[in-house]
Formats: structure tokens, sequence, C-alpha cells
């Protein structure tokens, strides 16, 4: 009895790591370096069928991809064929100028946004001055590549041609810009939480991570959320008057240190946090780096993403 209970925990517990995810970063930093923007695959485990977070940048970070073995096709095969598609947090460059790019080379497939998101990429990118229509939407001549695909706030969506599903969330990212994160969750109920630009909620005047945080608080207690992917642009030295929507070091603790507070003391130790948008200049990244390390009461495991290099999660 005793070597069937534990053959069945066995199975069982490799079961739950086959539903686990794959996530490729093609690009990490946040303006300054054009071929290594905001962009990151994420599917489930060996299935090879990805939604982008965000799409800053696309074919360089597929090639930085292919050449680290992650990838061992073609970058047309990876963009054609292995990305289902687009989730766009917000209508800034460099989250979107990779999808732009190489729209012409790309397949038909989907951009999962909220409608102010849609209004960007309709009035300003897919435009005759500007490029091309290759939506679905907007001025003619429309060719009808992408389809638009609205996100309603705190409601799930499927993904097509995934097992993927999607919640998406506002967030607030300065005065003149709104932003979004995307809840996405696999078919056993896993899930990963990817944050665009955001401010902290003491900031911007706003609630919206606070309404993130109560509502991502219980996958934390039944251990459903892998991870959380949020960005980190500017050291602790950049005034609170100049941060223009993004988090630095302290406000990331002082945001996280409220989500613990709905989770339970003691929950996120060695919780995954993914940091994103990192602005490259001068010794700033390190700095940012030093600065999370040095001040972890939460005890958080702090990951920082390699373009192109695989992470299991």
């Amino acid at each position: 009895m005793r070597k069937i209970l534990l053959t069945l925990l066995l199975c069982s517990q490799n079961l739950l790591w086959a539903q686990s995810f794959d996530l490729i970063p093609l690009g990490v930093y946040g303006g300054g370096d054009e071929s290594n923007l905001s962009a990151y695959l994420i599917g489930e485990k060996d299935k090879n069928e990805f939604l982008s977070l965000d799409a800053g940048t696309i074919r360089a970070g597929i090639r930085v991809a292919i050449s680290k073995n992650t990838f061992d096709v073609t970058d047309e095969t990876v963009l054609k064929s292995y990305i289902k598609g687009y989730f766009i947090s917000h209508g800034h460059l460099d989250h979107l100028s990779g999808l732009i790019i190489n729209s012409p080379e790309d397949s038909k497939k989907n951009i999962y946004a909220f409608p102010y998101v849609i209004d960007v990429l309709k009035n300003n990118y897919f435009t005759n001055a500007s490029w091309s229509n290759f939506a679905n939407e907007g001025e003619s001549p429309i060719l009808n590549k992408y389809s638009y695909q609205r996100l309603e706030k705190n409601k799930l969506q499927q993904v097509e041609n995934t097992s993927l599903r999607v919640t998406g969330f506002e967030l607030s990212h300065g005065t003149f810009s709104k932003s979004a994160a995307v809840l996405v969750q696999n078919s056993a109920d896993e899930a990963i939480l990817y944050l665009g630009d955001t401010g902290a909620d003491r900031i911007e005047k706003s609630e919206n991570l606070a309404i993130l945080w109560q509502h991502i608080a219980p996958l934390i207690k039944e251990n459903k959320l892998k991870a959380i992917m949020i960005e980190v642009s500017f050291p602790n030295k950049q005034p609170e008057t100049a941060l223009y929507g993004h988090l630095t070091p302290k406000l990331l603790v002082e945001e996280l240190i409220k989500l613990e507070k709905s989770t339970g003391q003691g929950r996120l130790k060695n919780f995954k946090i993914i940091i994103t948008h990192l602005k490259p200049g001068g010794d700033q990244i390190e700095i940012i780096k030093k600065e999370l390390h040095e001040n972890n009461p939460l005890q958080l495991d702090f990951i920082f993403p390699i373009q192109g290099q695989k992470m299991v999660l």
C-alpha cells in the first residue's frame, strides 16, 4: 500500500511539473537599446505555443534565443508559428515597436489589449502615414492580418490557438498614460502575473495595484501563482516627482509589503519576483540590483531575466 501511495504521489507531482510555464525573454530593458526592449514569450512547457507579453523587440530577440539554443528552428518559424498572439500593455514604442516592424512578415494572429491601447495602435501606428494598417480595423486599406481582441477588466478570456487564458487589469502609468497587467493561466490553473509599466499607488494616487493584489492573493495562498513579473525602472535616488509612472526598488518593496498583508505574513518568502524594464545607462542597473538585494525584508527571490535565455517556472 505504501508503494502504491508513493507511486500515485510521484505521478501527481510529475503531472504538476508538466503543467508549468516556459518563459523566454526576447527583450528585458525599458528604452535605450532598441535590440533589447520589453517582450516575453509565455507558454505551457514544451508546447511552443506562446503569447508574447508586450512586443518591444521581437526578431532580434528570437535570434538571440536561437544563438543560445533556446530554439532550434528558424526565426521565421518562431515568428510565424510559435507566437500565437500578442498582449500589449500600453502604447509606448518600447513595448510594441517589434510588433509593428515585423508585421509584414508575420502570420495572422490576435492582439489582446484594452480598448485604450487598441486606439493607439489604430490611430498612431497602423496608419498609412506611419506604416500600413495590418489590423482588422481602422484606415483603409485594411490588410486584416491582426485581429484586435479587446480585454475587459477582470474578465477571463481565452488566448486563441493555445491553452492559455488571460485576465486583464488596468494600471496607472503617469499623468498622460494608462497601462495594463495580465494574469496568464494555464490548463492546470497555474498562473504568472505580468505587469506593464506602472507607478506605485501612493505616487499615482490610484488603487490599481491594491485591486490587483487583492485579486491575486488567493492564488498565492493556494500556491497557484508561480511568479510576478514587474518593472523597476530607476534606482532609489530618482526623485518621486520624476518617476513618470515607474517604480524604484523602494517603491516595489513598499507595494509588495501591501500584497503580503493580503496573503499572510511570511507567504512571500522565496516567492519569485522577475524584474523587468530596467533602464540601462551608466551603472544604473547594477545600482538597482544592489538596492533590491539590500532592502528585502520579505526575503523575496528577485530574478533578473537574460535576453534569449529560457526560464522554466
